[in-house]
């Protein structure tokens, strides 16, 4: 698949091979637009039992995106990965840096082809063929990690139909997942064949309510400690002036040994108030339950302790229970501070508290800073966790 992807390339350059001077004028647009997006990113962070890490890292992706011709169109994007200050694990054998006994910052250096397909849109149906960003509903099931310096992408078959007025149907057959760790990574942190079917279908035509449902049937290469089958439900409203969300998953071939069946929910009630927002969420993943696809940072807190327990299955059982506002500072700055209190899947057993802060300020449609703090306590053997980020993106 990795030549399937790379191959994609050269239809791209078919389709909008004609020189500019023949083919554009003032009324038709450029045969085809780069696009650019850069990421600084300094990040702390410090794992008890392991020494503190810093990464001073630096993510650019160029793109270019051919001119429709009948509906077909073309991408491409490179998206590569330097560090300034390396003194970090970044998470994987194979990858550098890779100093053993720090803590993981998953930002190795890389250089990849992120992103590369053909794409057709008619009929009320895109359909993509090619490298791709998948993202379905939250990300907590199918996800491109964007938090990460080089995101997950997929080698697949995707499309997405609308001709029913308020039902959107998205299928995709995925033969190989390129992970957040790069070509160097070796064993299941790099590049894994796969072969998943995924459905996911969303309507909003019954008053108030958008409903969702979903099936994702996952086999990869390799031994199965990823493979699962989970079917789910999702609903979300607005009723008394409070967004609620609710969600209910069932999966099998869950677990460590693939053996077992296990469940998730998810609900959430948010109120916004003037400038202010709260939310109050609870998030459950009985004993075995594994999302390998998901964008794992944005759920159980940001210090990602949970991350790999929840990749694999081996969470033992989790629940989240969290608190969240949101309000404007000076100057344009938004903060957002969350609490999590972590328990079991009978929440019997206290695993933990987290504490999040972020401050978000967004200068223009191009420049955008973040700086976000994570601070994880527990007297369980969860080791004790703290990390710190400050970053600058530009796009167009």
């Amino acid at each position: 698949m990795k030549k399937f992807a790379v191959l994609s390339l050269f239809p791209a350059f078919a389709i909008a091979g004609t020189p500019i001077e023949e083919s554009a004028t003032s009324e038709s647009p450029p045969w085809a637009t780069p696009s650019l997006d850069i990421r600084a990113r300094y990040e702390f962070g410090d794992v008890d039992g392991l020494d503190p890490s810093h990464a001073f890292s630096f993510r650019e992706r160029l793109g270019l995106t051919s001119r429709s011709w009948n509906g077909l169109s073309a991408f491409v994007e490179g998206e590569f990965t330097q560090s300034a200050v390396d003194d970090y694990n970044g998470g994987a054998p194979g990858v550098d840096p890779g100093i053993v006994g720090n803590s993981v910052i998953a930002d190795p250096e890389t250089n990849e082809l992120n992103q590369a397909y053909i794409q057709y849109q008619g009929f009320e149906t895109t359909s993509r063929v090619g490298r791709q960003r998948i993202i379905y509903d939250n990300a907590a099931f199918i996800g491109n990690v964007g938090w990460r310096q080089n995101e997950q992408t997929y080698d697949a078959i995707s499309l997405r139909n609308s001709s029913i007025s308020g039902l959107t149907l998205q299928y995709a057959y995925i033969n190989q997942v390129n992970r957040i760790f790069g070509s160097d990574a070796t064993g299941f942190a790099g590049d894994v064949g796969s072969r998943i079917h995924l459905i996911n279908a969303s309507y909003d035509r019954v008053e108030g309510y958008t409903l969702g449902a979903y099936a994702y049937l996952m086999d990869f290469d390799g031994p199965n400690v990823w493979d699962n089958n989970t079917y789910g439900v999702s609903a979300k409203t607005n009723l008394l002036g409070l967004d609620l969300f609710g969600e209910m998953a069932f999966q099998n071939e869950a677990g460590t040994n693939s053996d077992d069946e296990s469940n998730y929910a998810h609900l959430s009630v948010a109120k916004s108030m003037e400038t202010h927002t709260f939310t109050a969420g609870l998030e459950y993943l009985s004993s075995g339950f594994r999302t390998p696809l998901a964008t794992l940072h944005a759920f159980n807190g940001y210090a990602d302790v949970f991350l790999g327990q929840r990749l694999a299955g081996a969470t033992g059982g989790l629940t989240d229970a969290y608190l969240s506002h949101s309000m404007p500072l000076a100057w344009g700055v938004k903060m957002t501070n969350t609490f999590h209190a972590f328990g079991d899947n009978g929440l019997s057993t206290a695993r933990g508290w987290e504490i999040d802060s972020v401050l978000a300020k967004k200068f223009d449609e191009h420049f955008l800073a973040i700086a976000k703090l994570a601070h994880f306590e527990t007297e369980s053997a969860i080791p004790t966790t703290t990390r710190f980020s400050l970053e600058l993106n530009y796009s167009f």
